[in-house]
């Protein structure tokens, strides 16, 4: 007879945000685009990466204008966007929350972590779509409103955060894009 353990582990239906997670990806994962949509948010937010380009553009764009306050609030927008992500990185490691993984929840996409409070997608996405706003002259909930909910949701579609993690994502990014506009109001008006 083998020493082996017959038993297996019985996991029931899943429960609390794990099963808010599930009811979403049952409700959207499945419609036609969905998923590549939430993969391609996914790069664009990977480490910042793509807000930081956007961020670039827009300040090398500003230079060549000659409009110094522009210039300064797009490099401003790079900065919160990297601060954020870096905030969210520090915090994951003392939360250490894992990341969703019950056999309900469908995972569609690669982290380079297996830490998921907050989500760094959601910190620095928030905070670049405010600081960007500002920097292009836009009203300041048109960014916010166009790219924050698309990317949370992909989080959420994707199985890789629980709802509590991309809220608790944008919050820091608020948190953060406010920080950077407090400081810049701090700072002598460029020219003076």
């Amino acid at each position: 007879m083998s020493s082996e353990s017959t038993e297996t582990t019985v996991v029931g239906p899943a429960t609390g945000e794990a099963a808010g997670l599930v009811a979403i990806q049952s409700v959207l994962a499945d419609r036609p685009g969905v998923l590549p949509a939430a993969r391609g948010l996914s790069h664009i937010g990977e480490h910042s990466l793509g807000w930081l380009a956007l961020a670039g553009a827009g300040a090398l764009v500003s230079y060549r204008r000659g409009d110094e306050t522009s210039t300064r609030h797009y490099l401003e927008a790079g900065a919160g966007a990297f601060t954020a992500h870096a905030a969210s990185v520090v915090i994951k490691r003392i939360v250490r929350r894992r990341r969703p993984s019950h056999p309900d929840i469908r995972v569609g996409v690669s982290t380079p972590s297996r830490l998921s409070f907050p989500s760094s997608h959601a910190t620095s996405t928030t905070a670049a779509a405010i600081l960007l706003g500002r920097a292009a002259g836009l009203h300041p909930a048109a960014l916010p409103a166009a790219l924050v909910p698309p990317m949370l949701v992909s989080r959420l579609v994707l199985g890789v955060h629980y709802p509590s993690d991309v809220a608790a994502g944008a919050l820091v990014g608020a948190l953060t894009a406010g920080a950077v506009v407090a400081a810049d109001a701090a700072l002598p008006a460029p020219g003076e």
